[in-house]
């Protein structure tokens, strides 16, 4: 194991979003959507598997909670959460409907959904954007290098240029951390 190499990667893989125009828009396109949807007293619904889950809480607890700022929460939820949902739906229906089913009961137009996935094709992410689409609700999707099926369904994709799962998620949480202060510092900094 070259520790030095593995931070190097990771530092490189974020050299290349900072200097991706592209990608840096993408990244801008999805603050804009939340703070249109905070503003207008709409949701910030996540999903994830694995990591990709634990990014999705941790997200949703820095802007439900707080990030840098002493502030009113904002409705943000991982839909993972709730583990009796997750095990009832995934025996009664099939894990591919976990999230599309909580995104049926919860999400609204207006809403926005962010579906984490480093390859983009988690089947029960992409069901989960499918169904924000059918509710009028707005999806951004994270992922990796090549976007995957998710890339042609979501209103704003943020590929990493990446196909390292590690080095994906790495960036996966800046970007999160990113959306959280533009947020926060937007709709709540006193000047």
């Amino acid at each position: 194991m070259n520790i030095e190499q593995i931070i190097a990667d990771s530092i490189s893989v974020k050299q290349k979003i900072l200097n991706d125009k592209a990608l840096i828009s993408q990244i801008e396109k999805t603050v804009e959507i939340c703070i249109d949807t905070f503003r207008n007293n709409g949701k910030v619904l996540l999903c994830g598997n694995g990591g990709s889950a634990a990014d999705a809480q941790h997200i949703a607890a820095e802007l439900s909670g707080r990030f840098n700022l002493d502030r009113e929460p904002l409705f943000a939820e991982a839909l993972h959460v709730n583990s009796s949902f997750v095990t009832a739906v995934a025996n009664d229906y099939g894990y591919d409907h976990v999230f599309s089913r909580m995104v049926k009961a919860a999400g609204r137009a207006g809403d926005v959904l962010i579906g984490i996935s480093t390859s983009g094709n988690s089947a029960n992410v992409l069901n989960a954007v499918r169904e924000a689409k059918a509710l009028g609700m707005k999806s951004v999707a994270f992922t990796g290098a090549k976007g995957g099926e998710i890339a042609g369904v979501c209103n704003v994709c943020i590929k990493v240029p990446s196909t390292n799962t590690a080095r994906i998620q790495e960036a996966h949480i800046m970007i999160g951390h990113i959306l959280c202060e533009a947020v926060e510092n937007t709709l709540f900094a006193r000047s």
